[in-house]
């Protein structure tokens, strides 16, 4: 069940971090409210979209959900039983980008306080995600730029540098954080997705009618604003 839009507020004059920190409080607030019963169903049709969306990749990187996250286990165990290679990040040491084969969920452990789940065996360079046909990564909202609000570390914007050009980039989110309203913060070394997977549609962004329908409505916002300045 998709749930009312996600109402974020303009950032205008804040430090892109100072906004950041505030959208992911309001957004992970959303997240705690949303039940088990909605946090499984969704889970599951996450994993059917993953399927379709990644087509006839043999090859994909993504990554282990924690606490209030869209759970991102059946999308994983759907792509194992598929056949799909896997990787998993490993944080090594001094948080390494660097990653792992998923083996199954027996296989996940956590290795460090506070870190995600990891995959034993080999260790793999970043560079290792160029292996990849397509790319999941965790968000906590999208904007219609493709502007990908993380949770804080910077690891998939520095990573995804080693990607293959062109490749898709999914973010998994819920359908309410998809921002119309809104553009996100944005750093300089914020990377952009290209691709969003939600638990009732999966899409690409250039062209789509979110995008389309986002950067229309921001246009109205824009002009409004204008025009209201010049009457005063």
């Amino acid at each position: 069940m998709q749930r009312p839009q996600l109402s974020l507020p303009r950032t205008d004059g804040y430090e892109a971090e100072d906004a950041k920190q505030m959208l992911r409080q309001l957004v992970r607030e959303a997240r705690a409210q949303r039940p088990e019963k909605e946090r499984l169903a969704a889970a599951r049709a996450f994993a059917d979209h993953a399927l379709e969306a990644i087509g006839d990749a043999r090859c994909v990187a993504a990554y282990v959900s924690q606490g209030t996250e869209p759970n991102s286990l059946e999308v994983l165990e759907a792509l194992r039983r598929a056949g799909i290679r896997v990787l998993l990040p490993v944080l090594g040491p001094g948080l390494a980008r660097t990653w792992g084969v998923y083996h199954g969920t027996d296989d996940l452990q956590v290795r460090a306080p506070g870190r995600p789940p990891e995959p034993s065996g080999d260790v793999l360079p970043a560079e290792a995600i160029a292996e990849a046909d397509v790319v999941i990564a965790p968000a906590l909202a999208i904007d219609a730029a493709g502007t990908r609000l993380g949770q804080g570390g910077g690891w998939y914007d520095r990573v995804l540098r080693h990607a293959r050009p062109g490749i898709p980039v999914f973010a998994m989110v819920y359908g309410e954080e998809l921002v119309h309203d809104v553009l996100l913060p944005v750093a300089p070394h914020d990377e952009p997705v290209t691709a969003v997977m939600t638990p009732e549609e999966w899409f690409l962004l250039e062209k789509s009618v979110f995008q389309t329908q986002a950067l229309a409505e921001q246009a109205d916002e824009v002009a409004s604003f204008e025009d209201d300045a010049t009457e005063r």
